[in-house]
């Protein structure tokens, strides 16, 4: 009951910061509490200011504030650190590759020497792209293991919102370096930004995140999640030895048949043909729950089994969430049918098109994600009509 009693104490704290009340009557009044907040209970704490309408852009701007008031208690917090090569482990490692890397950034500096070494840092961050795989390794397979224990781990929105403040700091970065009129106070400017960012992350990874999921998952999890991540980049370290998986995995009826008027098709023949289709496709049913997704040679948007049974809100930075909302909300209501996009993404043109699903008596059903890389499509010009292999 005590530690009830605390975390909605630490509740009302976070949120007269929130408030904008004054800092030292706010923590003369709470201290008891706040030297003794847990990894847990962080999350718990800025879950519920989610659930009171808060955005997490706007819980972003009181983080580092709080997560600073309370780093005493978090950083004595004991915790079971990660065996070697596990999930967690492994990601621990890219943390301390990419620290090393940050700090040969800081070296330049700090020897006044970023404009004769300008294309070095603008490699080294060019390189820093490669850590999106660490990234999308936590979006993609670890928040959503966390989000399928516990509801408090909804606030993982607010991480993945760190993520993308820090991926855009880094092309700004790297826009800033390849002008042909270079500022030195822009940039200055610039790197403290991105540095704050892409170690804030780490510090939070060390302090909240992993220390929450150490205590959440057991070893056939993690094992999981370490297979799931093979399909994914290992930035700046040496690939660990993990033990892939098999690529198609027919779970019972293998020996029936799927029948339809126009036609029947095994299991194994169904997959075969749902991933040699030259598009992704995701399935989320009328729950809002993804449930099914194909794994295609060449797949532009990574998706990882962790994903199965997750809500599709979850699956998208929360700044876009709205619009996942928006086409869901159409379909059900009957109002549209489709809804089409395309971007640019790796010098490649995407469309990225939804599709709502519904039975013969026209009730929702759910709806189908399709993402196709167009890029070659658009350059078709004429006809050809005789075979020709490239």
């Amino acid at each position: 009951m005590g530690d009830k009693k605390k975390v909605e104490r630490l509740k009302e704290y976070v949120q007269g910061v929130l408030d904008n009340k004054d800092g030292k009557m706010l923590y003369q009044e709470y201290k008891e509490d706040i030297e003794r907040v847990t990894p847990r209970e962080c999350f718990e704490i800025f879950t519920s200011r989610i659930e009171e309408g808060y955005t997490p852009r706007e819980i972003l701007k009181i983080l580092d504030k709080v997560i600073n008031v309370f780093h005493k208690s978090l950083a004595s917090y004991k915790w079971k650190k990660p065996r070697e090569n596990s999930f967690l482990d492994i990601l621990m490692k890219e943390n301390a590759a990419l620290e090393e890397r940050l700090g040969k950034i800081r070296k330049i500096i700090l020897e006044k020497k970023v404009e004769e070494k300008r294309e070095e840092i603008r490699s080294i961050l060019k390189s820093l792209e490669d850590f999106n795989e660490h990234y999308l390794k936590k979006e993609n397979i670890l928040f959503p293991y966390m989000e399928k224990k516990m509801d408090i781990f909804n606030g993982l929105s607010i991480m993945w919102s760190l993520h993308d403040e820090a991926r855009e700091s880094l092309k700004n970065n790297i826009a800033l370096l390849e002008k042909e009129e270079f500022s030195l106070k822009e940039f200055n400017v610039e790197i403290g930004k991105l540095f704050f960012a892409m170690l804030g992350i780490v510090k939070k990874e060390n302090l909240i995140l992993f220390p929450a999921a150490m205590e959440l998952m057991d070893e056939s999890e993690w094992e999981d999640m370490n297979r799931q991540s093979t399909e994914y980049g290992f930035p700046f370290i040496e690939r660990p030895p993990i033990e892939e998986g098999e690529k198609i995995e027919i779970h019972g009826f293998e020996g029936m048949k799927f029948k339809t008027e126009t036609g029947e098709l095994s299991f194994e023949q169904i997959m075969l043909l749902f991933n040699a289709l030259p598009v992704d496709l995701t399935f989320v049913d009328e729950n809002n729950k993804v449930r099914f997704f194909t794994k295609p040679k060449d797949r532009t948007f990574p998706r990882s089994p962790a994903v199965i049974g997750r809500d599709v809100r979850n699956c998208h930075p929360a700044e876009s969430v709205h619009v996942v909302d928006k086409i869901i909300d159409a379909f059900r209501e009957g109002s549209r049918d489709t809804a089409n996009f395309w971007i640019d993404f790796k010098g490649r043109k995407l469309l990225i098109q939804y599709f709502a699903l519904r039975n013969s008596k026209g009730e929702y059903k759910g709806v189908l994600e399709v993402t196709q890389d167009i890029t070659d499509i658009k350059k078709l010009e004429g006809e050809r009509r005789l075979l020709q292999w490239e």
